[in-house]
């Protein structure tokens, strides 16, 4: 019998298995980057903003304390951006003249609110409450980053369901005390995962198992 095939048949077939193989493997490969870049996630992006308002000259050179500006971070689901009249228990002093501001000003003496720029925000099918990591000893820092070293606020972590689930199953590598949580400057101890245990069963959060559970943050 007559063979079809030439024999070099068989070491086609191999190779066009394999180079399809590392194909998928590097198509999936190229996703998984592309999909953790800042282009998706962008962390790292800067958002306009119109008025520019830096966090390095307010909180690190002034010493301003987060809840001065977002005074609805303890208590409400919402960190809360601060009015105008906030802006202006300062400016109406200090920079009155300043082109930087006239915005501010205009929104003062019309009280049409300044319409800011989300740099952090999760979906609407994403329940998030504020008030309740901060009173679990979640620093600010743990999600926003070094805000007080960034003249133009920018996201620091993804914040992506994978993202909020590693911090979910192993909350005692991430929560601080209560007097510490505003602290900009605040760095995990040696002995974080110590403190962590500690800490958790002092402020009564549930173990990993039932912090990854979907109704969490899915109601």
């Amino acid at each position: 019998m007559s063979q079809i095939f030439h024999p070099s048949a068989n070491t086609f077939s191999r190779v066009s298995i394999f180079g399809a193989l590392f194909f998928i493997i590097g198509l999936g490969g190229v996703l998984y980057a592309f999909m953790h870049s800042p282009y998706v996630t962008h962390v790292g992006v800067v958002v306009p903003q119109p008025v520019q308002f830096s966090h390095t000259h307010h909180v690190q050179a002034l010493g301003i304390d987060c809840r001065y500006c977002h005074t609805s971070v303890e208590d409400s689901s919402f960190a809360g951006v601060p009015p105008t009249h906030t802006c202006m228990t300062c400016h109406s002093q200090i920079w009155t003249n300043s082109p930087m501001l006239a915005m501010v000003r205009d929104s003062y003496k019309t009280n049409q609110p300044i319409v800011w720029n989300r740099v952090h925000n999760v979906p609407d099918y994403v329940y998030f409450n504020h008030s309740v990591h901060i009173n679990k000893g979640v620093g600010c820092t743990s999600c926003h980053g070094q805000v007080d070293q960034m003249a133009l606020v920018a996201k620091a972590e993804p914040m992506t369901m994978e993202w909020c689930l590693e911090c979910h199953r192993n909350p005692e590598q991430n929560v601080r005390p209560r007097d510490q949580v505003f602290n900009m400057a605040y760095k995990k101890p040696a002995n974080q995962t110590a403190l962590g245990e500690q800490l958790v069963k002092e402020y009564h959060i549930p173990n990993g198992v039932r912090l990854s559970e979907c109704y969490i943050c899915h109601r």
